[in-house]
């Protein structure tokens, strides 16, 4: 079939139609593949390899090119919102649902309300309030119903797992618990989902409905493998299955969940879980926790485990039309708080961590999996996604070991040396060795036998858990000891490693290389490249560059009731998928659930604090806007593989190691104090230092004496004034320096936001690296003319933030920033419409 396609512009040709032979088609949609935009030397070249496109003129061609990807970028947007209606419909859908759930509960309030009028118009005091007592619980019946005596009978597990069934469903889509909304989370096509908290119940529970790509069976299979996304859970025994007449099945499991720090003991549950198929084609599975005042089935006491209650829980999955899933997932537990120091109890009584923890991660799981399923099946690192997730379940399952100890994986605990504030761990079992066989570069292999494990937990006040999370990602030089590093690094270190890609940030002698991200971006996995390690006597068998593995979460600080987490390894030169890992790293959790006014530039402070000293350190002006207390509890876990005659020595090297990070933690977290900050005399707000002011003004000058027009609209007086206009202006505004390898110098708050990084991080990457080949290609092309034209304008396209996230942007305008004497000082670059892909 011929093609046809109109040149547009000007000349002879103007209005004349090109049509192309299918052979010509093919040969023109055979170098599309390979190249969309091609060049026109590679269009050209074309023309000479291919005989049957001689007759067609360079220009057809080009056009051809252009009409081709205008094309394909109409049908991926035609694709794109057939998937946003369908997401809309779906969540119209839901909507509805909640809507019609939340009139039940209205109409419910206002029987009850009326009642409680009536009853006390027509009582006496004394009855008043018997009767009040009684209309509470009367009311409250449907929520907990005293059950009745069942027994270990098929019959009786069959009646306990219909009155779950009944319970789970009454809160999925009902209204036994009074839910309302999560803080923080924004419904909408984008949005993971619905959430909601509870008020007012036993114990806590959270809600969420949500949209995913998935069949309901697929859905159930994931749901069930509880240990794959849900980071907390050890282990889950199935001990009975039986089969029901319905076609359901009954299930007998016990469950382990780590515990999050070591203030608190692990915890672990006894439950009936019941799968099952409704009448409307719903696939539900539920559970709870078998009692003994239920006579059913019992589970001794298991020891080092608290014994947690499930209420009735579960997830309801219905198809959706045009394919995926709709499901209904709901979590209701009791903790037991009284366990744990008092402390530490808002963690267990707080239903948005359980949400955070529990109920959106299973979400999370399921849309991560639909979105590799419609995405390429092999990362550009030549890794399948699924193998990455696994990375990242192996460190974050090898830290939660280390960090609890139990003697079932072979830990035993070493005495102190008279302070309890660092606990040691020994485990010499072959199953922990097993796969470690260690050798070193020199070639003489390792004889590590056994591995020890150095733990600490500190209270922290007045210090978010993100911004203290990213400030030890980010200058890890401020903690860490090379030398610490490399004996770490050593024991794994079999020649230099291999690992190419995309440097997407340089910070303090580190190199951090992305692998993957989870699709919300609350989760990255990196390697990271330390330089300049292994400076010790033992550096024939130490590397003088070792790489990490690095599991990075929680960087959101908006996340409400979100733990952040640091966790890495050293990895082989092989990096297989089945590397030995021996993980160490931080936890931070926050123990107040009220969200945190905070804003990412505040790490600047901190860095300033460390470095300069109170007498020069530029307070970002947020600090006094937040006198909150911020509580929240740092875990700090340390793994070291070691010979069986030298464990005092790593011991007590290990020691001193963990006290050192807690006095650089604590440091840290008294340079971030807001109290700490204000009662330092003669600080100042970085908007108010003279030479951000002078920057500013020479930025704006520049821009109207180059484009001729104001770059800030409003009418700013006085240098502050400008600077904080153009701090807040909602284009991203960034300055690079004018070197051989220009980098960051400056950058407003919306261009921080942009590059994911702090005023400190940003001097540390260059500009090359925010852009993609083409957009390095056209920054090359256009440099010439910004130096002597002054300014140039550039094509929107995509860039690159500091955590390697593609952001696109509509359009961007570049130009020369001249000083006092009209000599160029720096470069300045304006990112228009920018958004996150």
């Amino acid at each position: 079939m011929a093609m046809s396609c109109k040149d547009g512009k000007g000349g002879p040709d103007n209005g004349k139609y090109v049509r192309y032979t299918p052979e010509q088609v093919e040969a023109l949609e055979r170098l599309y593949h390979e190249c969309p935009k091609p060049s026109s030397i590679r269009r050209q070249q074309l023309i000479r390899e291919c005989p049957i496109l001689s007759n067609i003129e360079p220009k057809q061609i080009k056009v051809w090119f252009q009409n081709r990807r205008c094309r394909e970028k109409q049908r991926k947007e035609a694709s794109r919102l057939q998937a946003v209606n369908r997401k809309l419909t779906a969540m119209n859908k839901l909507l509805m649902e909640e809507n019609d759930r939340l009139q039940k509960q209205v109409s419910q309030l206002v029987y009850e309300n009326g009642y409680f009028r009536q009853h006390t118009q027509t009582t006496t005091l004394a009855t008043k309030d018997t009767s009040c007592e009684s209309a509470v619980t009367s009311g409250q019946h449907h929520v907990t119903p005293q059950h009745p005596p069942r027994d270990a009978s098929p019959a009786g597990l069959l009646s306990i797992a219909e009155e779950t069934l009944a319970e789970f469903l009454s809160k999925a889509t009902g209204t036994a618990v009074e839910w309302v909304q999560m803080p923080g989370m924004k419904p909408g096509p984008d949005s993971i989902g619905i959430v909601a908290i509870s008020h007012g119940c036993t114990g806590v529970a959270a809600r969420a409905c949500g949209l995913v790509g998935l069949e309901p069976t697929r859905v159930a299979e994931i749901l069930k493998d509880r240990p794959s996304w849900f980071r907390d859970c050890r282990a889950v025994d199935v001990l009975n299955v039986l089969p029901t007449a319905n076609g359901g099945t009954i299930e007998l499991l016990y469950m382990q969940l780590y515990a999050p720090t070591t203030l608190a003991p692990a915890r672990d549950f006894w439950l009936l879980r019941y799968t099952s198929v409704l009448d409307d084609g719903s696939l539900v599975i539920c559970e709870r926790s078998l009692k003994n005042t239920q006579n059913g089935p019992t589970m001794p006491p298991v020891q080092h485990f608290v014994r947690a209650e499930m209420l009735p829980s579960g997830y309801l999955i219905r198809p959706c039309e045009g394919g995926g899933s709709i499901i209904h997932i709901v979590d209701h537990m009791d903790l037991e708080p009284w366990s744990v120091p008092e402390v530490l109890r808002p963690l267990y009584e707080s239903s948005t961590v359980l949400a955070q923890k529990t109920t959106m991660a299973a979400l999370r799981q399921l849309r991560q999996i639909a979105h590799e399923v419609s995405q390429s099946n092999v990362t550009g690192w030549g890794r399948r996604p699924a193998a990455l997730r696994a990375l990242s379940q192996r460190l974050s399952r090898g830290f939660n070991e280390a960090l609890n100890g139990f003697t079932d994986e072979g830990w035993s605990m070493m005495g102190n040396d008279g302070m309890d504030d660092v606990t040691i761990l020994v485990n010499s079992s072959p199953d922990k060795l097993m796969g470690l066989n260690l050798s070193f570069a020199n070639g003489f292999p390792a004889v590590s036998n056994a591995v020890l494990c150095a733990k600490a937990s500190m209270l922290l006040q007045n210090v978010p858990p993100a911004i203290l999370l990213r400030f030890l990602r980010e200058h890890r030089s401020e903690w860490a000891d090379n030398n610490i590093d490399a004996y770490s690094a050593a024991a794994i270190k079999v020649g230099p490693c291999s690992l190419a890609g995309s440097r997407v940030g340089s910070f303090g002698g580190q190199v951090i290389l992305p692998l993957a991200h989870t699709i919300e971006h609350e989760e990255f996995l990196e390697v990271i490249k330390l330089e300049g390690v292994g400076h010790s006597p033992e550096d024939a068998i130490m590397p003088r560059e070792m790489f990490l593995l690095q599991l990075c979460s929680g960087m959101d600080e908006n996340a409400v009731g979100s733990c952040a987490e640091l966790i890495f390894a050293p990895i082989d030169a092989s990096f297989a998928d089945d590397a030995p890992l021996l993980p160490s790293g931080f936890r931070i959790i926050p123990l107040d659930s009220g969200k945190e006014a905070s804003s990412p530039n505040r790490t600047l402070d901190l860095a300033s604090a460390l470095e300069i000293g109170p007498s020069g350190n530029k307070a970002s002006s947020d600090y006094s806007a937040n006198n909150g207390c911020m509580r929240s509890v740092m875990t700090i876990a340390f793994e070291f593989a070691f010979e069986s005659h030298m464990q005092e020595h790593v011991a007590s090297m290990a020691r001193q190691y963990v006290r050192s990070i807690i006095s650089s933690v604590q440091r840290v977290a008294l340079a971030l104090s807001p109290s700490h900050l204000s009662s330092q005399a003669g600080l100042r707000s970085p908007l108010g230092t003279p030479e951000a002011q002078t920057l500013a003004r020479w930025i704006c000058n520049s821009y109207r004496c180059y484009m001729g027009v104001e770059l800030l609209k409003s009418n700013t007086e006085g240098s502050e004034s400008i600077l904080k206009t153009l701090w807040h202006h909602s284009d991203a505004i960034m300055c690079c320096s004018l070197k051989a390898l220009p980098v960051f110098t400056f950058a407003n708050q919306a261009g921080l936001d942009m590059l994911e990084t702090t005023l400190v991080a940003l001097q540390d990457i260059t500009l090359e690296k925010i852009f993609d080949d083409h957009g390095r290609k056209t920054l090359c092309s256009e440099f010439p003319q910004i130096m002597q034209q002054g300014f140039a304008c550039l094509q929107g396209g995509i860039c690159l933030s500091s955590m390697g996230r593609p952001v696109s942007y509509e359009r961007a305008v570049a130009w020369k920033v001249l000083n006092e004497e009209e000599n160029a000082h720096c470069i300045c670059f304006m990112f228009m419409n920018w958004s996150f892909v």
